[in-house]
């Protein structure tokens, strides 16, 4: 389990805690209670998945390709497609590739390698001519925290993205290092609100009748590039496109940075699958059909979608991951996999930037979903939350033109407000249930010996006054969704990047002095002594945990956003007047005593019907 795992288990620990303890301080009188892609794993020495990793099914053989296998295939939306299938050669370090060997490109060792810079408002791209690769990708208007300069998205420069591999059989022609000439070759800049530009990338072989041709279209107000080209010279080809390794160390914590680097597919079938790259072993062939596939770092993602197309929809055969090793960590190559149209032509769409919730929406097919929120089995309640709550920060800081604490702020007061009727009804809720302790005791003793009548009594008691020992606590329960929700806001979207707040330097990472955490947990510890400290009798298990929850919370809280204890000790401070209300409702209702018995009141409703027909008569 890594890291990040780590934290989110923490983070649920605590919850399940603070459940506890609501559900027990409900429950603290009462008497015993009445009646988950598919990952092809081609390397050796594969092992036992982690219960918390993607899910990886069994071993299996990659089929050996076929003719058909490489052929373009739009899918008929009105008919479910099957998987393509995924041509095993380039999975083998071939020495003697008939192929390359016929087509002999070796690289041009004594020209010099040329580049050329497309900017605009928005990015700053250098391309090599040798593949026709992306050696840059740099957003100017977010800041890297590893180094000094703007956020950069191409990880290894030699290795860049983009650059080209095609697969014919069993033979792979790889075109990452051969010269392509570039028009224009002085390179583009964009203006603001400008027209786009293109750039065209051509490679001829010297001898064979071979030729690829690369497009790359731009638009200075979008981070997407569209990409088109052909390859002539080859009969039913398959195109492996770099994504490169991942997106480069722009965060503070270069370990957590490497933790959240991952691929990300959208399977047709299966959803979206997330693999880790430094979870990757060996070789790995995820097989698609894709709707889009994408590497992503915490908060930026280089993404590739099929391009639109009219009658039908082209899907990605599959994702390509090669384990590699560097500076003593594991990391991975990823490709994505395409096949060639008939007459060898090749479209699609790439978006490079940040994770901003509208620009990824805005690309369609649940792109937004590019960084899966939690826990698989939380995922479809978490999502509504998230998006929701996203939203409404975004809206906060744009409306009132406040910095994202104050509008944390401004949320927990909210929050407070909202759940103030449901919170209300639990507190009376649990001084209805305190009034009825004393007569549920009474039941027990009377019929100790007697289960069956006792259960028959208390039944008819529970009847009588309305008492359920969870009313109380079920809409306590309501905040929790939103802060884990909270947790994993924090823990990706780009707008809560590096902003800071007071002594704060940036709101998603942990207080630096622990200022945050302390006061959160002195908050939990003075609610729930305010709580107690009005009844009467105390489980001792509740009140060691009166004192350890607190304790706990603040160690766990200590590792997570500033902005997350800033936005819970804001909505703890808020629930105090409440919390304080209700003990004193309660120090009331254990003066007044308990209710009249239930067979007292049967008693005296009989004897008012005796003295009503004796007046009559």
């Amino acid at each position: 389990m890594d890291g990040r795992m780590n934290t989110e288990g923490r983070l649920l620990l605590a919850v399940l805690l603070m459940i506890v303890v609501l559900v027990g301080s409900n429950m603290l009188f009462q008497p015993g209670p009445p009646p988950d892609s598919q990952v092809v794993e081609v390397a050796e020495g594969t092992s036992e998945p982690d219960a918390d990793a993607p899910e990886r099914p069994a071993e299996v053989d990659v089929p050996a390709p076929t003719p058909e296998a490489s052929e373009a295939r739009p899918v008929d939306p009105g008919q479910e497609p099957s998987d393509p299938e995924i041509p095993s050669g380039f999975l083998q370090e071939e020495e003697d590739s008939a192929l390359a060997a016929a087509l002999e490109t070796p690289v041009d060792d004594d020209g010099a390698e040329q580049l050329v810079r497309v900017e605009s408002h928005l990015y700053s791209l250098t391309f090599s001519n040798r593949g026709a690769r992306i050696t840059s990708l740099e957003l100017p208007r977010f800041r890297s925290f590893a180094r000094e300069g703007p956020v950069e998205l191409v990880a290894d420069a030699e290795l860049g993205k983009l650059g080209s591999r095609i697969v014919v059989a069993n033979d792979t022609l790889d075109l990452r290092a051969v010269p392509f000439q570039i028009e224009p070759q002085e390179g583009l800049r964009l203006e603001e609100g400008g027209e786009g530009g293109a750039l065209t990338f051509t490679y001829q072989h010297p001898t064979e009748p071979f030729s690829m041709e690369v497009r790359y279209e731009f638009d200075p107000d979008s981070y997407v590039i569209r990409a088109s080209g052909r390859v002539r010279g080859i009969d039913r080809g398959l195109l492996l496109t770099d994504a490169g390794r991942g997106i480069a160390f722009n965060e503070r914590n270069p370990s957590d940075d490497a933790r959240e680097m991952a691929f990300v597919g959208n399977h047709l079938q299966n959803g979206i699958r997330t693999r880790g790259l430094g979870d990757v072993e060996g070789r790995e062939v995820s097989e698609g059909p894709f709707i889009w596939a994408a590497v992503k770092s915490q908060y930026f993602v280089v993404g590739f979608h099929p391009a639109e197309e009219v009658g039908g929809t082209e899907y990605f055969g599959g994702i390509i991951a090669q384990e590699v090793e560097v500076d003593d960590r594991t990391s991975a190559d990823v490709a994505v996999t395409q096949s060639l149209g008939a007459a060898g032509t090749f479209e699609y769409r790439i978006f490079a930037g940040p994770q901003d919730y509208a620009l990824l929406s805005a690309m369609g097919q649940d792109f937004q979903q590019v960084n899966p929120v939690g826990w698989r089995f939380l995922r479809p309640i978490l999502r509504p939350f998230v998006g929701i709550i996203t939203t409404v920060l975004v809206f906060l800081h744009e409306f009132l033109s406040v910095g994202y604490g104050w509008v944390l702020i401004i949320f927990g007061v909210m929050m407070r407000i909202v759940l103030f009727p449901l919170n209300h009804k639990a507190m009376k809720a649990q001084l209805r249930n305190l009034a009825v302790q004393p007569l549920l005791k009474e039941l027990q003793t009377k019929y100790k010996d007697q289960p069956e009548k006792m259960q028959k009594e208390l039944m008819k008691l529970y009847k009588e006054h309305g008492f359920n020992p969870l009313a109380g606590c079920w809409p306590m329960l309501l905040p929790w969704p939103i802060l884990i929700a909270l947790f994993f806001v924090f823990q990706n979207t780009i707008e809560l990047r590096g902003v800071p707040f007071a002594w704060l330097p940036d709101l998603s990472v942990p207080d630096p002095v622990f200022v945050l955490p302390v006061l959160l947990g002195i908050s939990m510890f003075l609610m729930q002594w305010i709580s107690f400290r009005t009844m009467e009798e105390i489980n001792p298990q509740m009140k060691l945990m009166m004192w350890l929850l607190p304790v706990f919370l603040t160690v766990v809280f200590a590792n997570l956003p500033s902005g997350l204890n800033l936005y819970y000790l804001t909505a703890n401070l808020a629930t105090l007047p409440q919390t304080w209300w209700i003990a004193n409702e309660r120090k009331k209702v254990q003066a007044k005593g308990p209710p009249v018995p239930v067979a007292e009141k049967a008693d005296k409703a009989g004897k008012g019907k005796k003295t009503k027909a004796r007046a009559k008569a």
